[in-house]
């Protein structure tokens, strides 16, 4: 679906706010259909944005702590 969204971790570095952000601007793009929101809908816009950017940080740590220590146990 968002084949030109960028890959936001590699085995040795996790992306910058600004990247996941910019990640999860692209997604909701995507997903509404607004290349940029109305002034009505900005607000919905922007919440999901956050959302997304939120879950995909943590995710990403997460993610990023679990190979830490599997790397750490070999």
């Amino acid at each position: 679906m968002c084949r030109s969204i960028k890959r936001l971790r590699t085995r040795t570095e996790v992306a910058t706010d600004d990247e996941i952000r910019e990640a999860a601007r692209q997604y909701v793009r995507k997903v509404t259909g607004f290349g940029a929101p109305t002034a009505r809908h900005q607000a919905a816009f922007d919440e999901a944005v956050d959302e997304i950017t939120a879950a995909s940080r943590r995710a990403l740590r997460r993610i990023s702590r679990t190979l830490e220590q599997a790397a750490t146990v070999r």
